[in-house]
């Protein structure tokens, strides 16, 4: 598949089969995102795959709203960093996971960005800190989002070229 229509494709994607996504296709998506670039290539991110279905579904309370399509995928991606490591970690770590989302979807697989960066749970706490509890990571880890991913069970439409916003951009003669 061409690029441009693997972007098309890429759809987030909230409802997922209870099919188990193959080991090798996890290490596919992780290769990629561990050939992201990256500021000064310091790599500061730390990814963790979750299967089990307890963490899932505990993953899927770590803030108020958003993030129940974690209890429901087969597999998610914890995209964490110390931020001392580099000072471009958001950047870096955003990177890595939209590139991560494209290979599962060229693999055929779904995917939704969880962002937990700068949100919290019912009670105010950041869901950053509770992903860190439930997973077990050090004090000074922090959680930019949470890949949910599996066999996708919704039909998704690609993006529709229609519909692009060509006028949020300038310097460009459309005309031709």
């Amino acid at each position: 598949m061409d690029f441009h229509k693997l972007v098309q494709l890429r759809r987030s994607y909230r409802k997922f089969t209870g099919e188990p996504v193959d080991a090798a296709q996890l290490k596919l998506i992780l290769e990629a995102g561990l050939m992201s670039p990256a500021g000064k290539r310091k790599n500061p991110w730390r990814f963790i795959v979750i299967e089990d279905r307890e963490t899932l579904k505990a993953l899927s309370t770590a803030k108020a709203q958003g993030a129940l399509p974690i209890a429901g995928a087969a597999a998610a991606i914890a995209v964490t960093a110390n931020p001392a490591d580099s000072d471009t970690w958001i950047e870096d770590l955003s990177i890595s996971a939209i590139i991560m989302q494209l290979q599962a979807q060229e693999l055929g697989l779904g995917s939704v960005w969880i962002q937990m960066r700068l949100r919290d749970d019912e009670n105010g706490q950041p869901a950053s800190r509770n992903c860190a509890r439930i997973l077990g990571l050090p004090e000074d880890t922090e959680t930019l989002c949470v890949l949910a991913l599996g066999h996708p069970d919704e039909e998704r439409k690609p993006y529709d070229l229609e519909k692009l916003s060509w006028e949020k951009v300038s310097g460009l003669n459309l005309k031709s």
